[in-house]
């Protein structure tokens, strides 16, 4: 854990900070080299990738919000921690989904076809985020013995987000950073596979992370609120795994051709 990365007077850079952003970036350039070999516009997808970080990074601590509002009601003093925060993955999902159909139908994107431009962009840098997790001491896991036990040991992380130390945790983010690696590879070693379609690699990317935040929540041992039996993440992707697998069977029977991509030295469309 190393959740400061350095001071320079009066100013912190925190780890997960830098991290997070090293994410949104690295997740954008690979969306952006993708959409280029698919022949479309690079400056539309820069800003399609900008409000997507915005409103990724609202979202995300809205939903922190919601499911822990109690604490943040019994204590107001604890709102601060919402610009500390990452927030909730799901939540900044939701609301980059939100905003990425209103503006992709705003300015003529192919829908389907960005959706898959971005999916494994989302997925890298979701892997990056959580290594941010992970040096911040925040999303812990339950206590283990299990020999892979993470033990953490900065005050500061205790402070800031709740870290508890001295005791053998699930290293639940490393878990979550090695499931988003896996999808990935899943993604771009299936893409062109069988009979391509738009959509595919979206919503195949929507079904694994349905699947694997549900079995990690198990292991989680933060405050992240409940709905029903489930925690809001699971009861989410309770909801979200059936319906991926629907949208795959519905634009699977769909006869539209695979968008070929661009060659390499072809030039561009005027």
């Amino acid at each position: 854990m190393y959740p400061r990365l350095f001071e320079l007077g009066p100013i912190t850079v925190y780890t997960y900070g830098v991290l997070l952003a090293a994410a949104y970036l690295l997740g954008l350039k690979v969306a952006m080299v993708r959409a280029e070999k698919r022949g479309l516009d690079a400056a539309r997808i820069l800003d399609l990738g900008i409000y997507i970080i915005i409103s990724a990074l609202i979202g995300a601590k809205l939903l922190l919000f919601i499911t822990d509002f109690q604490t943040f009601k019994n204590d107001p003093r604890e709102l601060l921690t919402l610009a500390r925060s990452g927030g909730v993955f799901y939540g900044g999902l939701i609301l980059a989904v939100g905003v990425s159909l209103w503006y992709m139908r705003r300015v003529g994107l192919p829908l389907w076809m960005t959706c898959d431009v971005f999916a494994p962009g989302i997925a890298l840098g979701h892997v990056i985020g959580r290594f941010g997790c992970f040096f911040a001491g925040c999303c812990y896991g339950r206590p283990t013995r299990m020999p892979w036990g993470i033990t953490f040991t900065d005050p500061f992380a205790a402070a800031n987000v709740g870290t508890p130390l001295g005791i053998a945790l699930h290293p639940t983010e490393l878990y979550e950073a090695g499931a988003e690696l896996l999808i990935l590879s899943v993604l771009l070693l299936t893409e062109r596979k069988g009979r391509p379609y738009a959509g595919r690699t979206f919503w195949l990317y929507m079904l694994l992370y349905a699947i694997s935040r549900f079995i990690i929540e198990f292991y989680r041992g933060d405050e992240r609120g409940t709905i029903l039996m489930f925690s809001t993440s699971q009861f989410i992707s309770v909801i979200l795994a059936p319906l991926a697998i629907v949208m795959l069977v519905a634009l699977s029977r769909r006869r539209d051709a695979p968008p070929p991509e661009r060659k390499r030295g072809s030039k561009k469309a005027a």
